[in-house]
């Protein structure tokens, strides 16, 4: 099956992942300047009001842009909606991606709902939906969404413990549609390794928080430029659901990651006020194990000229192997 058409013209084959904080306008219009897909939580637009600002903003600057350079291909941006009770944004933040036509949501925690589906179906956008396991990937498949974003072992913030392998190949066992492959996706050759086991996308987030345009502290950019693989630790104790993050970080709010206690599902909190745990934690760092493999805090623009050059490359190599 084709990628959707919103998805066809893209300057590498790849969505950057929405990262809490860190992802805001700036950030999605110089990635969909770059030509790869951008996206960032609505639950990062605070007040609720802000929303409809960026997205107002991210479609001016973006709808300008395309009109000075009509020859240069502009990527689509997504929005991330956190599926879940505690979330009591989420009806408010639909109704506002619909009425901004958002081209591409992106749901997350549980499937979305048939009048969510409905409501972005009717102006030709399109739900994909993260999942760690073969079982959250049918039961969203089942409520109709039309891609899945595969969160395998490595990947930052919440992921899961599956193989890129395992999990992209069962998946491709009953859906024929388009995936997104999450996990340690850091280089050029990593996208093209994503496409070569199946995936029609490389969804990348931690190589955008050492970037100038996110949204990040100075501390969390030198966490990232000076951590490796080793430096992340998984642990569902900051959110309820597992997730890799910061050594560095977890030491400093006066926690041992090497014996940290177990959270709650239920105790998870996704609403406007933000709950007293989710401050608490506010400072602690989500990152992927692909860590290790960066040391700058280049632009948006030029991490992604160096992922094409790194992609043309890879392909040279396995086409002269």
């Amino acid at each position: 099956m084709a990628a959707p058409a919103v998805l066809q013209h893209l300057s590498l084959p790849i969505i950057g992942a929405p990262m809490f904080i860190a992802s805001g306008p700036d950030l999605v219009i110089a990635q969909c300047k770059a030509g790869i897909v951008g996206s960032f939580p609505a639950l990062n637009a605070r007040p609720a009001e802000d929303l409809t600002k960026w997205l107002t903003r991210i479609e001016t600057e973006l709808a300008d842009f395309k009109a000075a350079n009509p020859d240069q291909p502009v990527a689509p941006f997504a929005v991330n909606q956190i599926v879940h009770t505690s979330n009591d944004r989420l009806q408010h933040d639909i109704d506002v991606c619909v009425e901004h036509k958002v081209p591409i949501l992106i749901s997350s925690l549980r499937a979305p709902d048939q009048a969510m589906l409905d409501a972005v179906h009717a102006y030709g956008g399109v739900v994909f939906h993260d999942v760690i396991s073969i079982r959250h990937a049918k039961k969203a498949l089942e409520a109709g969404v039309d891609g899945l974003i595969l969160v395998a072992a490595g990947a930052g913030g919440h992921a899961g413990m599956l193989s890129p392998f395992a999990l992209v190949g069962e998946v491709r066992k009953f859906f024929d549609g388009p995936i997104a492959l999450s996990g340690s996706i850091a280089t050029g050759g990593a996208v093209l390794a994503a496409q070569a086991m199946g995936a029609d996308f490389a969804y990348i987030g931690t190589r955008w928080l050492a970037t100038q345009e996110a949204n990040t502290s100075e501390g969390y950019r030198d966490a990232i430029v000076g951590s490796a693989a080793a430096d992340v630790i998984y642990t569902n104790l900051f959110t309820g659901v597992h997730g890799n993050y910061l050594r560095k970080s977890i030491e400093a709010a006066g926690l041992d990651p090497n014996d940290l206690p177990q959270s709650d599902a239920k105790a998870m909190n996704f609403g406007s006020g933000g709950g007293s745990k989710a401050k608490a934690w506010r400072d602690i760092w989500g990152a992927g194990q692909g860590v290790g493999l960066m040391d700058d805090v280049p632009a948006v623009g030029d991490v992604v000229r160096r992922l094409k050059r790194e992609y043309d490359e890879a392909r040279s190599r396995v086409g002269a192997r």
